[in-house]
């Protein structure tokens, strides 16, 4: 118990909005694991998968670039370590350097991001490496999307943090633009439940099947309540089961009908997304130091 610290408790309890005391014995059932105690806090209360699942850890920008017909895009994410770097003209230039470069070369894995030319003659190794002595924090390429279609890309940036591009047939720019704002707001993490993990399901099955267990009502009443706990989960982390974010009376399934539109694939950056950052405690730093 003396390795669950109060940063702990105060961690889980803002990942769950419980209390404080309930987190602290959720901790100390699961020896400090965090994961585990969230779980653990989930099929006690019933709370949702954390809120803050896969926060923003680390700086840097999200980037689009999007051919001259619209057929062809890159959604590319690049770090740095902090926010005054991500906002320097260099780290933006060589960012949106990057992501033409993947689109016009047809770049399909990280892997060969480094060897890659950009239009100034250099490649993105090389390039990054004058960055990163210009401006004195480490950069790098983390992840990037391309996309090639048939109909046409529409994206949405929010500031450099967040990006979205989607593939869709049929509807106009308009369309695609509004589910791009949809999809950055909502945060679904596939199109339809077709596309779901299935350990994923299985995993809130799991959690759901518990929770339900408790309750003390028939087995047959159960696996009802788990199912439509697993059918309005699949709603919410669906692209097509969300109820579309400026009408909310209709699904986006109901949205693209009526537009005898087709959503193809989608995805989303946040900037540091699941990157555990270092936090430093500068207080404790400088008593370390001065007690020497």
């Amino acid at each position: 118990m003396s390795n669950i610290s109060a940063k702990m408790v105060a961690e889980l309890r803002e990942m769950t909005g419980l209390g404080m005391m309930e987190c602290k014995k959720a901790l100390v059932e699961a020896n400090a694991d965090l994961k585990k105690a969230e779980e653990i806090l989930r099929i006690r209360s019933g709370a949702k998968a954390s809120k803050f699942a896969g926060r923003t850890a680390a700086e840097g920008a999200v980037v689009v670039y999007v051919s001259d017909d619209g057929k062809n895009a890159a959604l590319v994410e690049v770090n740095c370590e902090t926010d005054f770097v991500a906002k320097d003209d260099n780290f933006v230039n060589f960012a949106n350097s990057v992501a033409k470069a993947i689109v016009m070369q047809n770049i399909t894995t990280l892997d060969s991001i480094s060897a890659t030319k950009l239009e100034n003659g250099q490649t993105v190794e090389e390039a990054r490496k004058d960055i990163v002595a210009k401006l004195g924090e480490n950069i790098s390429v983390r992840r990037f999307k391309l996309f090639a279609t048939q109909g046409h890309i529409a994206t949405y940036l929010h500031g450099k943090k967040i990006g979205v591009a989607i593939d869709i047939s049929g509807g106009d720019a308009e369309l695609g633009k509004d589910l791009a704002m949809h999809i950055a707001a909502n945060k679904p993490i596939c199109v339809s439940k077709d596309n779901v993990p299935l350990d994923k399901i299985e995993a809130e099955r799991n959690i759901y099947t518990q929770q339900a267990a408790s309750s003390g009502k028939p087995a047959e009443i159960v696996t009802k309540m788990v199912e439509g706990r697993i059918n309005k989960y699949l709603a919410e982390i669906t692209l097509l089961g969300q109820p579309f974010v400026k009408n909310p009376d209709v699904t986006v399934e109901k949205l693209l009908a009526n537009k005898n539109s087709k959503v193809n694939s989608f995805a989303m950056f946040v900037v540091g997304e699941g990157i555990e950052k270092k936090s430093v405690d500068f207080a404790a730093e400088v008593a370390a130091v001065t007690a020497h």
